[in-house]
């Protein structure tokens, strides 16, 4: 296979989850896509050429750094509108979302679904930074412990310390779903 089909392939196959990870660090879609492009981008442009069993790993190095750094620059332009009067970004909502899908088999069933993910999308969005890095990473990513310690730049003990604080913190947010 060619190396260029190779990449396509590759990024395909990270492109939704690595969406839905910045969606669930960044709270929202639009600056979640902006990421994950970025992140894609710069892994074609610098890494193209290293061997496929590195690009996952790369890959969501590069992701967790332009998230981090979404999130200072977030964090500053929030200052910035706090000082000259304006006011901090509230979530966007998509109120196209709250609408039932009739087509649906099992309305309450999925309603309760919805809700359940509703819940631990929030739950996932209230862990610190950190928390959440490791958790989707581990679980949503599927990376293991040293490949996560190398993609948030920390030790293989922080990686197990910041999700099994992740884990527990979740199970008591979302023990009403469980």
């Amino acid at each position: 296979m060619a190396p260029t089909q190779a990449l396509d392939r590759f990024l395909a196959g990270v492109e939704r989850r690595a969406f839905l990870t910045a969606r669930f660090a960044l709270g929202n879609a639009d600056d979640a896509l902006d990421v994950v492009q970025d992140a894609m981008l710069q892994l074609v442009r610098s890494y193209a050429n290293r061997g496929e069993q590195e690009w996952g790993p790369l890959f969501h190095t590069i992701l967790q750094s332009r998230i981090s750094d979404w999130r200072r620059r977030a964090k500053v332009r929030n200052r910035l509108r706090v000082w000259f009067g304006g006011k901090e970004e509230d979530g966007d909502s998509d109120p196209l979302q709250n609408i039932a899908d009739s087509r649906s088999p099992d309305p309450p069933g999925q309603l309760r679904d919805k809700q359940a993910m509703a819940a631990l999308e929030a739950a996932i969005h209230k862990l610190p930074p950190r928390q959440q890095q490791a958790f989707m990473l581990r679980v949503w990513e599927g990376l293991d412990i040293a490949q996560t310690a190398r993609a948030m730049k920390c030790s293989a003990g922080s990686v197990k310390t910041h999700y099994s604080r992740a884990v527990h913190a979740l199970r008591a947010q979302l023990e009403d779903h469980l």
